[in-house]
């Protein structure tokens, strides 16, 4: 009989619209996107106060049907905070500082949901370049490979990876903030196969196909094999070189006109 009570007490709390808590769920997105969080409840009851915590500091109220928020830590949240009827909290223009758990809570029962939330930065997308550090040693042998270097900065929690089609070759990942992440690959340089270069976090990547027309040639065949950078300083070096021949030149034929001049008036 007791447990039969129980049964229909409980039965008439979830019509209200009032759960036991769940365990701990997972909500991600990226920055700039908006997130709803869901309170668990189907309707906010007459009276009946709900609570919205970041951590241990309360951001969001419902009281008497009405909404209050509060800024916190600079007014992080500041008019980026709206509650529907429900009680679900949605984050406008999220940010990679809104990252962390968040309670909601009811004046008829304790904690009801709790959600740690991920917000992760913006992927950039990866950049292919020749490996400029290789061009001497290729251009002088006879090695008919070509290098290229897969490379994404300002990163975190993310993997970068080289793909030949649809296959991965290799990979590398990072965790916490990283100031340059990079990933070699050797190409041969009439490889005609698909090439791509994929950032990715766990819920979005970004991807870069590799040109192999335009980036894997020999150095013999175009003046960029190396990087515009390199092949003006060449350039320069040559014009200096050429330059100073000249003068050289030029100051000994006038120390010789010098000289035979001083011999005939002796």
């Amino acid at each position: 009989m007791f447990d039969t009570f129980i049964f229909f007490w409980l039965f008439s709390w979830s019509l209200t619209g009032v759960f036991v808590a769940d365990a701990v769920k997972s909500e991600s997105v990226t920055e700039g996107e908006s997130v709803s969080l869901n309170s668990s409840l189907t309707q906010i009851q007459t009276h009946e106060e709900i609570e919205w915590k970041f951590g241990d500091i309360l951001i969001a109220k419902v009281k008497n049907n009405k909404s209050v928020f509060y800024d916190i830590d600079d007014e992080r949240f500041r008019d980026r905070l709206k509650l529907d009827q429900t009680g679900s909290l949605t984050i406008i223009n999220s940010r990679t500082t809104d990252s962390g758990l968040y309670t909601v809570s009811s004046s008829s029962r304790d904690t009801i949901n709790t959600i740690n939330l991920t917000v992760y930065a913006r992927l950039p997308v990866p950049d292919i370049s020749r490996d400029s550090s290789q061009c001497s040693s290729s251009s002088s042998s006879s090695s008919s490979s070509c290098s290229l270097v897969c490379s994404a900065v300002n990163v975190s929690h993310v993997t970068l990876s080289w793909f030949k089609g649809n296959s991965s070759l290799s990979s590398i990942s990072v965790s916490d903030l990283s100031i340059s992440l990079s990933l070699p690959l050797e190409v041969e340089y009439e490889d005609q196969n698909t090439y791509s270069c994929v950032l990715n976090n766990p819920i979005r990547n970004q991807t870069q196909h590799l040109n192999n027309t335009q980036l894997c040639h020999t150095c013999a065949e175009s003046i960029h094999c190396c990087g515009f950078t390199e092949a003006v300083i060449r350039l320069a070096l040559s014009a200096v070189v050429g330059v100073a021949t000249v003068v050289v030149l030029v100051y000994d034929i006038r120390s010789r006109s010098l000289q035979q001049k001083k011999s005939v008036q002796k």
